[in-house]
């Protein structure tokens, strides 16, 4: 495909894009004071999520969660990097000046990392329940996590709340103006193919946990 066909096909919906971005943005910056959206933001960062994520081992049954985890984690920051790297679309001209960019391929803005990164928490959790039956509970945290009643998942309560935490923090990507809509939406569909592909693939256990 040639550059100027790619223009005339990309361009209308990037137009598109912008203008729908920059318009839910205007609307909802009155309202929102900015710390909680950059709090949200936070909370997704990779320098916080990765040592967060060492903490099931302190949780023997949900050790075997953690090797596809963090390998999932590991991957969707590399891709991210690549994707931004290759499509190099920029930031919104109205991004908060609060932003600090860990490494170059953070200054572009297609796709976003923070939604593909809650959202690969929110489906790996999610997707957690199904397996969790092979896995025995003997932890103080158990009890708080998974259901310990039912069937070995995670409680749903716990469930709906990682899922909100993911869509809210996904949005706010757009209401602080790091990102425009078609790179959240964009980022969240990746993180949810990631969680797929580390619990169907990355799943070491039976070597790694069998003690």
């Amino acid at each position: 495909m040639s550059p100027s066909t790619e223009t005339t096909l990309l361009g209308p919906i990037l137009a598109l894009d912008a203008a729908v971005s920059t318009a839910i943005h205007t609307a909802a910056k009155p309202f929102l004071p900015p710390f909680l959206l950059i709090l949200l933001e936070i909370s997704a960062d990779f320098r916080f999520s990765f040592p967060v994520s060492l903490s099931l081992l302190l949780s023997p049954p949900l050790r075997p969660f953690l090797i596809p985890f963090l390998l999932g984690l590991l991957l969707d920051l590399i891709f991210v990097g690549i994707v931004k790297l290759t499509f190099r679309r920029p930031r919104p001209a109205y991004n908060h000046p609060s932003m600090s960019a860990a490494v170059s391929a953070d200054h572009y803005s297609f796709p976003s990392g923070h939604a593909s990164r809650v959202f690969f928490v929110a489906a790996s959790v999610h997707f957690f329940t199904s397996v969790a039956t092979e896995v025995k509970r003997n932890s103080f945290l158990d009890g708080w996590v998974r259901d310990v009643g039912g069937e070995g998942g995670v409680k749903g309560e716990v469930l709906v709340g990682v899922w909100i935490w993911a869509t809210v923090t996904a949005v706010s990507r757009i209401l602080l103006g790091r990102h425009y809509v078609l790179d959240v939406a964009a980022g969240a569909c990746l993180g949810v193919m990631e969680a797929l592909f580390a619990l169907r693939f990355l799943r070491f256990e039976e070597r790694f946990f069998a003690w």
